[in-house]
Parts: C-alpha cells; structure tokens; sequence
C-alpha cells in the first residue's frame, strides 16, 4: 500500500506567495513605508507571540475574542500565548515599557503578520500584514487629523484618487454620552447596542431597527447631529484639502478601548464596496501596565484589502509584477559557465539584477527562457565572444543589439 500523498495547498486561510506575488506585496509594503515615513514615522517591530492575558485584560468582550477568534495555545512553560490578532496593545506595551525614555509625541509604524482564527471571505484571512500607524502623548485635536490624513494619503500614494474613497468619522465618547442621556448605562447593553451599530451597513432598515431596539431594551435612534468633536476633525481635513470625510454615527470600531475619535475608510467602487482601513483614538490602554495613561491614536490597513483595491481601481502597474532580473548571461556551453559568472558579477556591481543561465539547454531554449521570464536583455557568452573580449546586448522587447566590451554594455543599461 502507498503513502498517501501530502496535498499542495497551504493551510487554510493563509496564502503561498510566489514570486509574483511576492513583488506586489514588496510594492504595498515600500509604499506604505515611504508614505508614513514621509509623515516623519519611525519603524518598529515585536515577536509575533504575546501571553494572552495582553488581549484578555480589557474586559469580556476581549476575552471573548481570544478564545473564539486567536490562535492560542499553551507552550512548555504551562504559559498562555496567542499568536497576535491586531498590533495595537503590542505598542501600547512597547510605549509604557519606555515611557520614561520616550520624547512624546511620538510616531511609530510597523507592518506585523497578524492571525485570526476565523471564517476567511472575501478581504477577510486568518493570516495577514497589517499596515499599523500610531501617534502616543498627543491629544489635541490636531493628532486625529493627521492619523486620519495619513491614511488618506497612504491611498493616494498608490495613485487612488478621493472619489475612490470615502472617510467616515464618529466619536466614542459623544456616542457614550448620547446613550447615557438615553438611559443606557451598563456595560453589557453598551456593548450590545455598539454592536448592533457596527452592523448597520450590513442589515436592512427595518432589520436595523428591530435589533437595535431589542438590544437596548427600549426604542432607539441614532444620533443625527454632528458632535463638535467630530466637525472640528472635518473642519481641519477639508483645511488640509480632504473633502470626502463625513459624520457617520454607525462607525463605532468594534474594540471597547477606543475613547474618542473613531474613523473608517471605504471603497466607493459597488464592486468593491467595503472598509479599506479603520482605527481610532485610545487613551486609555497603556493604563493596564500601571502608571498614567499615555494618549494614543492609530490605524490598521490590512494587505488584503489594499490588494483589493489596488486590483478594482485598476491601480496596480504592470511593472510591479515583473520579477525577472533585467540581464541574463547565456553561455552557450557549461565551458563558459565560469566566464559567464564573471560576466555577471561586473553587471552586478554597476546594480543590474543579472542572472546566468547555467542549464544544458541549447542557445535558442535559453533565449526563449529569458524572454518568457520578462527578462529584458540578454548577453551570450560563447567561443568568439570570450576569445575577442566583445559581446551583443540583446533587448529583447525591441530586438535592438549593441556590441561592444561588458563596460560599453553596463553604460547602455545605465
């Protein structure tokens, strides 16, 4: 009897990334790094393990998120670890770690692999990177503007343009105080009615009403007035030229650890008509590593999604995808391999990604190798070409040649 054999497909909810899709994430992670570096962002990172009493500790509803939702486990240690599902009380440790070392405000970015234990949809994975920026030890105002101009720009860097997005912006604690003076105090039916309001876009009218009534015990509308809080943030977007930001009092943002401003970006395309990105303002969180609170406001933008979009806007260039180096050495004989590698070594000096086509194919199968990878010059190295110390560059996309010594050539591609 044979072994049955293991299948191919990677587990599920996570993705292989193969060279081409290995060139597209490179592209989303560069231009989300120079986007938020440009905004004077500092990189930072962390183990993707941390004990779950991080998540758990900030009442039920975390709770209730790590044991249905992470990937959670005891290690040798009789420890509890989870494999992180989001990045925000990972930096929250990190700043009340070195609070006393840190010149506030300060400005942090990381671009974790993030896990999720749960049923992966369309945007939607168990295994993903996430684009996380976040702002500690600033509160006015001025700081909700630009974490939300941020991730505005972010889209704009991939050459989205503000019709293709929206910004919906609401407030924590207006909505908290607008459901206190209704008489809703305690925290699970908090809870409750918040979550119902996070489902709004996704239930009907009629459908919306019911559940929120049920959830809060009595009738129940939303609120229709701008808060101050919220149109001082839109009065400083549309100063910096944002017009797509408005009030939506249904973006609650599900964690409970957000305070005040809350916000979420979406795709406007009816093909893609979903949230982009989302985050909010926590001033809260350090408190559960002792000491005074340290304010804090940040976003989340998952690869996932950014794809998404990047694909529905058709904003993904061709370019990106192309993982060929731009020079292969064709040796026409394994004679010629070493020869071929020093060829390829002076290319690779001057910067030109240069491989060497080292196989016992013939000449005419390795020239049709190279074009079929997208490389886009070719250099043979043969008899004649070692012995007279000239060669051809071969474009491939054109069929122009030039002849000459490897320095000649090297000064053509440059």
């Amino acid at each position: 009897m044979s072994e049955r054999n293991l299948p191919t497909d990677p587990y599920k909810g996570t993705r292989d990334f193969y060279p081409e899709d290995m060139a597209v994430q490179r592209y989303i992670f560069d231009t989300w790094a120079k986007t938020a570096e440009l905004f004077g962002f500092e990189r930072y990172d962390a183990s993707v393990l941390e004990p779950s009493e991080l998540y758990k500790s900030k009442g039920a509803e975390n709770e209730e998120m790590v044991n249905e939702q992470t990937y959670t486990f005891i290690d040798r240690g009789d420890r509890e670890v989870t494999l992180r599902p989001e990045m925000t009380p990972t930096v929250a440790r990190m700043v009340a770690a070195k609070r006393r070392d840190l010149s506030f405000p300060v400005r942090w970015y990381s671009i974790p692999n993030l896990f999720r234990y749960e049923r992966p949809q369309r945007g939607r994975l168990r295994e993903h990177w996430q684009l996380n920026c976040d702002m500690f030890g600033a509160q006015d105002a001025a700081a909700d503007i630009e974490i939300i101009a941020l991730a505005a720009q972010t889209l704009i860097a991939f050459g989205a343009t503000p019709d293709m997005f929206g910004i919906r912006i609401n407030n924590r604690a207006t909505l908290n105080a607008y459901l206190e003076n209704a008489g809703i105090t305690d925290d699970a039916t908090i809870r409750a009615v918040t979550n119902v309001i996070d489902k709004k876009a996704k239930v009907s009218a009629s459908e919306f009403d019911a559940m929120l009534t049920t959830a809060a015990g009595r009738e129940l509308t939303l609120p229709e007035e701008t808060p101050l809080e919220v149109q001082i943030v839109l009065d400083g977007l549309t100063a910096l030229g944002i017009t797509n930001a408005v009030y939506d009092p249904s973006i609650v943002r599900g964690f409970s650890y957000y305070t005040g401003t809350v916000f979420e970006v979406f795709d406007t395309s009816s093909e893609n008509n979903r949230a982009l990105l989302g985050g909010g303002r926590y001033d809260d969180l350090t408190s559960m590593f002792g000491g005074e609170p340290i304010t804090g406001i940040g976003f989340g933008m998952g690869d996932v999604t950014m794809r998404d979009f990047l694909e529905t806007h058709g904003l993904l260039p061709d370019s990106v995808r192309i993982t060929a180096p731009t020079v292969a050495i064709l040796p026409t004989d394994k004679a010629f391999n070493l020869s071929a590698a020093a060829i390829a070594g002076e290319f690779r000096e001057a910067g030109i990604r240069t491989s060497v086509d080292i196989s016992d194919k013939k000449i005419a199968k390795k020239i049709g190798s190279a074009s079929e990878q997208g490389t886009a010059y070719i250099v043979v190295v043969g008899e004649d070409e070692e012995r007279e110390g000239t060669f051809i560059l071969k474009a491939l996309t054109t069929k122009e040649e030039t002849s000459g010594t490897i320095s000649d050539l090297i000064a053509k591609i440059s």
